[in-house]
């Protein structure tokens, strides 16, 4: 860490650049002892933050790590829903990163111990945590699991990383860094509750079949783009796994959870007066046939994830008004089509939204919703909708 990065008039320079980063690059730095690829990194990281990291963003004296750091790091929406799951009297973060999360953690939890064994990434943290006033976060410079030895925690939190050296990205939890599965009975001695943060892409089996003793998983996504997936683990449970689902937006969040394994059973029946698109959290969770019956709401499909009733309800998604059905055939279609522009979207089709476009001569955007797919009775169909709004 340059400190040299915090005179007043190299900050005033690094919030107020707005060219090209190669602007920068080629000009070089205005600034004696600070080389023009520190400039860039503050520069770049910061206007990285301002969407994903608004406190940090807005806060005078905040030093950033490079882009790919910032990349990996959680937003701090997500970290400060998965702060709140579990009370926590001393929680330790074994892989701690740029500490959004620990941040976050020390908020709500007593005492926090951030781990980081890049040098120069804990230097950081240790710089904003002072910045940002949090005296009840600790951070240590090492390697997390190490630091657990002869110790005891309330709570046990990692970020396994998904960069391997050998394989690339990586979404398989024995593939990641620190291997979580393998050091599961370990992580157990020094602690009775385990959090851990895995990839979007992890499949929720492959997940359960690698780890014991989950608990609760929690699917976390941002204006409907799951972001990651929560794994609470407590040493030797066997209640059965509760699947929560949660859109976090800016006005309202959307939840939605239920029992894993549930033997519930979905009703069918064709487009009524209402449609409902369930959010990315849910896609993800694959609790279709247990929307159907905990909600009152009838599937299209066995294998079209929408939903339809008579009667409005509150739904974790979209909620849409059905104006028109049509049977998807060129003489229907030809008559159904009064406009030029709609939104599309398809599920349980054979033609792309693209093939749609061209096909049917439709431009993107406008008040018009339409849905492509197949209803109970294999019929094709399209369905005019208007948005109902929240």
């Amino acid at each position: 860490m340059n400190p040299l990065l915090l005179k007043p008039e190299v900050q005033k320079f690094i919030r107020e650049f707005e060219q090209k980063i190669t602007t920068l690059a080629f000009s070089g730095s205005p600034f004696e002892g600070i080389t023009v690829q520190e400039l860039i990194i503050q520069v770049e990281s910061r206007q990285k933050a301002q969407k994903k990291l608004p406190t940090w963003f807005k806060t005078d004296g905040i030093l950033y790590p490079p882009k790919l750091n910032l990349e990996q790091t959680s937003s701090e929406k997500t970290a400060a829903y998965k702060a709140s799951l579990l009370p926590s009297t001393s929680t330790i973060d074994v892989t701690g990163g740029f500490g959004i999360d620990t941040y976050y953690f020390s908020k709500q939890h007593n005492k926090v111990i951030h781990v980081e064994r890049n040098e120069s990434l804990a230097q950081l943290v240790i710089h904003n945590a002072t910045i940002l006033k949090k005296d009840n976060l600790t951070v240590h410079i090492g390697d997390g699991i190490e630091l657990l030895k002869d110790k005891k925690f309330d709570l046990i939190y990692i970020d396994p990383s998904r960069r391997s050296d050998e394989k690339g990205k990586v979404f398989l939890l024995e593939d990641c860094e620190p291997n979580v599965p393998k050091l599961l009975p370990y992580l157990l001695k020094h602690s009775d509750r385990l959090l851990i943060k895995t990839s979007p892409m992890l499949d929720i089996n492959v997940g359960l079949n690698e780890l014991d003793y989950v608990k609760s998983i929690d699917i976390v996504a941002v204006d409907n783009e799951v972001k990651e997936l929560l794994w609470i683990i407590e040493k030797h449970n066997i209640s059965p796994l509760i699947i929560n689902t949660i859109n976090l937006l800016n006005n309202e969040n959307e939840t939605f959870s239920f029992r894993y394994e549930n033997e519930a059973i979905a009703t069918y029946k064709l487009p009524q007066k209402y449609l409902y698109e369930p959010n990315a959290a849910i896609l993800k969770s694959g609790g279709f046939k247990v929307v159907s019956s905990k909600l009152g709401v009838d599937k299209l499909h066995q294998h079209t994830h929408l939903y339809t009733n008579n009667e409005l309800v509150k739904f974790p998604g979209r909620r849409f008004n059905i104006e028109a059905v049509i049977p998807y055939n060129k003489a229907e279609m030809r008559r159904g089509i009064t406009f030029d522009k709609a939104n599309i979207t398809t599920r349980n089709f054979p033609e792309s939204v693209q093939q749609l476009r061209k096909k049917w001569n439709i431009k993107d955007g406008g008040s018009i919703y339409l849905f492509f797919t197949t209803v109970e009775n294999e019929k094709k169909m399209m369905l005019i909708c208007s948005k109902i709004k929240k």
